[in-house]
């Protein structure tokens, strides 16, 4: 018999936007057990991108647990309740591809959603100001600050932010078949330098110009001769450009190779984000598509055809845009305003992308990636983000 979770999650902006954060609870509802809690400074934001943002959390920490849980989420948001059970129309586009990752997590036949009054919603509310808490002492939450007992009253949020909150709920509510929204104008001029994520995929391997596949569970390729020239020349065009504050690189070797190129030339360090790294091909490590064709094609219609199918003993993109999103999110909040080169593979690239966009997971079929090329997100302080570049090879010419 599947287990079942109840999850309650919550976020708050303290200035809507301002300094933002979320918390999240799984709890076991026969014994009313915290099983798991999760929460964590975002930076800026608005309130509902914090409370997706939230329920986010809530759902990968629940589906960590048991993947094939029942899940019922609890919320005083009564926008990202009526959202999520498919009654509004998500209007802004800030929400469009939270909610879409959310609907990624666990199936859908696997989750149900009700709304709470807020008092009923204090452990998240707590955690969620307890991240934003943390965030203002310049750190982030560790499930050592959660406090054993609730504070008098609940959670710290302002009367004026959770009127805020309530006032962008009611702008939201658009019952689904209603009008629909007008299309997002250019970004307001006051919102401050965004985040940009740069993302070069990693210089050429042996097994690049094949075309096989190479993941995370195959054999860790160095790069070739043709793959060091091409860090050599990425580096140089990026120090001829001078905009790039911290170098951060998928754990393989072909990335911290090229990671480590281009941060000796602009005199940073490289930091090891376990999330950046390859999506793990399973049986189809170092095969090409026609071998992959002819030795799984059951496995291959299945991927073709769904983000959440994997090949055998592999990942599915599902799941690589779980951990993606995750390093995408904490990335933001240590390096707010700044300038950040990923260094990492086609699939987290196509994923940022995808998810910047908000485009369905088919669309990682329908770009191209180059071996050392550009592509660059800008994540602004109001949750949007902009894709800036893609695939940029002039470097290389």
């Amino acid at each position: 018999m599947a287990r079942t979770f109840i999850v309650e999650a919550d976020g708050g902006s303290r200035g809507n936007p301002g300094p933002a954060g979320y918390g999240a609870v799984v709890i076991d509802p026969e014994t009313g057990q915290a099983l798991a809690e999760a929460a964590e400074y975002i930076g800026t934001a608005t309130n509902n991108v914090a409370e997706y943002r939230g329920l986010l959390a809530g759902l990968r920490a629940a589906h960590a647990l048991d993947p094939e849980a029942e899940v019922r989420v609890r919320m005083d948001s009564k926008l990202v309740v009526e959202q999520m059970s498919g009654r509004w129309k998500i209007k802004h586009p800030d929400m469009r591809p939270l909610a879409a990752e959310a609907r990624a997590v666990f199936p859908p036949e696997q989750v149900t959603y009700e709304w709470i009054p807020r008092e009923r919603n204090k452990h998240a509310d707590r955690l969620a100001n307890e991240a934003m808490d943390a965030g203002k002492a310049g750190r982030q939450w560790e499930p050592r600050d959660s406090r054993a007992e609730l504070d008098a009253g609940g959670g710290a949020r302002s009367a004026a932010a959770r009127a805020a909150d309530e006032a962008a709920e009611a702008a939201e509510a658009v019952p689904d078949g209603g009008p629909k929204a007008p299309p997002a104008g250019w970004a307001p001029a006051d919102l401050g330098a965004p985040t940009t994520l740069v993302l070069l995929r990693h210089g050429e391997t042996a097994l690049t110009p094949q075309k096989r596949f190479s993941g995370s569970g195959g054999s860790d390729p160095e790069l070739s001769g043709a793959g060091h020239r091409q860090a050599e020349a990425v580096a140089a065009a990026l120090a001829a450009r001078g905009t790039v504050q911290a170098v951060v690189s998928s754990p393989l070797k072909r990335c911290r190779q090229t990671a480590e190129t281009v941060a000796a030339r602009l005199g940073l360090d490289v930091r090891v984000d376990e999330g950046l790294r390859e999506t793990d091909f399973g049986a189809w490590e170092g095969l090409s598509f026609a071998e992959v064709q002819e030795r799984h094609p059951e496995d291959l219609a299945a991927w073709l055809g769904s983000a959440r199918a994997a090949p055998t003993g592999g990942e599915s993109f599902a799941s690589v845009a779980r951990r993606v999103a995750l390093s995408r999110d904490k990335l933001l909040a240590r390096y707010a305003g700044r300038t950040v080169l990923l260094v990492t593979h086609v699939t987290p690239v196509k994923t940022l992308v995808r998810l910047a966009l908000g485009a369905p997971p088919e669309s990682l079929f329908r770009m191209e990636l180059s071996a050392a090329s550009l592509s660059a997100v800008a994540y602004y302080t109001d949750g949007n983000a902009s894709v800036r570049l893609l695939n940029e090879t002039a470097h290389l010419r």
